[in-house]
């Protein structure tokens, strides 16, 4: 499993993640950083990695394209540095592997984590 970092997050969370074993970029690295959120979530799809950010417009994406891939995870917290919310990232990355390698929605908060399996349902 890959992540890709959104440009809302901190490039010092690829630093934190590979210290937990994951590999990960930072869209910074990748691409423009005024590209617009389809085409972060397009990139992560054709490259097969899961996306890590704080927007939720993430979500939106995956119901209207009702697809399976690509994986996101989305960190709702205050203080969304690896510092803060690090360690909850991480055991809920490692947790739900292999539901994210197959197509997930994983939100993370300080307390706990919620999964749903993709395509999402449309309401």
């Amino acid at each position: 499993m890959k992540l890709l970092i959104d440009m809302n997050l901190s490039p010092s969370w690829v630093r934190f993640l590979a210290t937990a074993g994951i590999e990960a970029e930072h869209w910074s690295s990748l691409g423009s950083p005024n590209a617009p959120d389809a085409e972060i979530m397009a990139y992560a799809k054709r490259h097969d990695w899961v996306v890590l950010t704080h927007d939720l417009d993430f979500s939106a994406i995956l119901a209207a394209a009702k697809g399976d891939k690509p994986s996101v995870v989305q960190v709702r917290a205050g203080n969304v540095s690896p510092e803060a919310i690090g360690q909850a990232v991480a055991r809920a990355l490692r947790q739900m592997q292999a539901q994210l390698e197959q197509g997930a929605l994983l939100t993370v908060d300080p307390k706990k984590a919620r999964l749903r399996l993709l395509p999402l349902p449309t309401r």
